[in-house]
């Protein structure tokens, strides 16, 4: 309020100074004579103020005038003028909004509008930085391959942007099935962006794949080294690709650098089964039971598994099977309730053939939790106990439709596999492999069900009580032998494998 009243003052005072200047301008006498083309010109004191005035803004509008000309004469031969910065702010506010309508039609999937937009902005604002890769993945999603790939190159030809440019065409490149040229290209473009986690993991996979365990290590070093990678988990990932180089020495035959290898990637991670087996293996070969043992009794202490009993029974594999059931206990006083533990200790009594001793071994395992191999190692107690054959195919029968029990499973894509490899052989995933029961469709499985009445066959004995089928699952995997009137027969890895005979009751089962 004060400021307004302050502003009305000084008006009134300017006007009031104006007035009084006019009128003591016209009570002065004289002024200004002017002389023009031989004619005298006189100019009393109001006039020759407004001539001053008229002359100032004449002078002010032909400079004006000048310094258009000027410019207009710059503007033509190039030179940066205010008329050509307002020609360039009025093309670069035109091809933003043609970028970002380009933007908008590649996020909505008009892959066609989004490289027209592109071309038009590349037009306005001569930037081909910001569009070479609006147009390169517009032209992928309307599949314009070849045209993508031209941009991806130019994209490589500048410092700013090759590491787009080469990430762009090792995707292309991974989309054709290309893995050996994908690598090259992920090793350069980690070289460029040694930070970018992405790349990382592409790299790591496809060296995974092509077995070239020594550059995986080399690329999990540098995921650790810029923190995309937790240290407990790199330890882990570090000792699964020492095993695998240690697979790929052995299969070369140079057995000392295979144990090596082993032993150190035991050493980093005690828990890795695989690796447990392949040092106690290597430990086995120097004729050192002694480390064999505490690797094994270690690894069996983290997670009870049949690869390491087999491991475990290599140590002596000329001793009878009361021997080797006294030596295992070493191994089964961990974890005795363990379904595996309880599996190992029925087996190896079965092979002694203690056959109640196998039967309490198993326990309620057969009724709690069955699975091909716990039922079909009660058929082996019954058949060893002189059980009818109709008892025995019963058991069997359950063993043909009940889940298969623990194996390497996928953790990605829920593949089965029968034996454990750094890469899943499905979704190509490192590390992905955990030893766990696999999933399965509760659907029935009319085949097994038509052919139970087959294995089972007539009941002779009407008094026998022969265990009734469960519900239906689904068949085992092919990779997974059908359990039908086979032998018990003898094997070294494991202490026992189990089927029906047609044998006297009673017939030994050896390991």
């Amino acid at each position: 309020m004060l400021w307004s009243l302050i502003k009305v003052m000084i008006f009134i005072a300017l006007v009031a100074a104006l007035t009084y200047g006019a009128g003591w301008l016209m009570q002065t006498e004289g002024g200004i004579q002017v002389t023009v083309a031989g004619t005298e010109y006189t100019l009393g004191p109001l006039q020759s103020v407004i001539a001053a005035v008229v002359i100032v803004v004449g002078v002010w509008l032909l400079l004006k005038l000048a310094g258009f000309l000027v410019a207009t004469i710059r503007f033509i031969n190039g030179d940066e003028t205010a008329i050509s910065r307002y020609f360039d702010r009025n093309r670069e506010r035109k091809g933003y909004k043609a970028l970002s309508e380009g933007m908008m039609a590649l996020a909505s999937g008009e892959g066609q509008l989004a490289m027209t937009k592109a071309a038009k902005a590349e037009r306005f604002l001569n930037r081909s930085d910001l569009t070479d890769l609006m147009t390169a993945q517009a032209a992928e999603m309307v599949g314009d391959r070849k045209k993508a790939e031209e941009v991806y190159k130019r994209l490589v030809q500048d410092d700013k942007t090759r590491f787009v440019g080469v990430r762009g065409i090792m995707k292309q490149r991974l989309s054709e099935g290309d893995t050996e040229t994908a690598r090259q290209l992920a090793e350069k473009a980690i070289a460029l962006r040694p930070r970018h986690e992405e790349t990382q993991d592409t790299l790591l996979r496809l060296q995974a794949q092509a077995n070239d365990w020594a550059g995986a290590r080399k690329t999990l070093a540098t995921k650790l080294k810029t923190g995309t990678l937790p240290r407990d988990v790199h330890k882990r990932r570090d000792a699964v690709l020492a095993l695998s180089e240690a697979k790929g020495v052995l299969d070369e035959g140079k057995s000392i650098e295979a144990q090596e290898a082993a032993i150190a990637a035991n050493k980093a991670s005690p828990d890795l089964i695989p690796a447990a087996c392949m040092a106690a293996r290597s430990y086995i070969a120097k004729g050192n039971k002694r480390h064999a043992t505490r690797i094994l009794t270690k690894a069996w202490q983290v997670h009870p598994h049949p690869d390491l009993a087999a491991a475990f029974a290599e140590i002596e594999p000329d001793e009878t099977p009361e021997a080797r059931l006294k030596r295992f206990v070493a191994l089964t006083k961990h974890y005795p309730e363990s379904a595996e533990t309880r599996l190992v200790k029925a087996e190896l009594h079965i092979a002694a053939e203690d056959f109640p001793g196998a039967r309490r071994a198993l326990g309620d395992l057969p009724d709690k939790a069955p699975d091909a191999r716990a039922l079909t190692l009660m058929a082996a107690i019954e058949r060893g106990e002189g059980a009818s054959d109709t008892v025995v195919k019963g058991w069997l029968a359950r063993a043909l439709t009940a889940p298969r029990g623990p194996a390497w499973v996928c953790d990605n894509c829920h593949n089965i596999q029968g034996e454990w490899t750094p890469v899943c052989t499905n979704c190509q995933s490192f590390d992905t492999l955990s030893w766990k029961t696999p999933p399965h469709a509760d659907m029935a499985n009319a085949t097994g069900v038509a052919m139970l009445p087959l294995i089972v066959g007539a009941l002779e004995d009407k008094g026998a009580a022969a265990p009734a089928p469960v519900a239906p699952r689904p068949t085992t995997p092919p990779s997974e032998p059908e359990v039908m009137d086979a032998e018990i027969v003898e094997t070294d890895d494991a202490p026992v494998t189990v089927a029906t005979s047609d044998e006297p009751a009673g017939e030994s089962a050896k390991t």
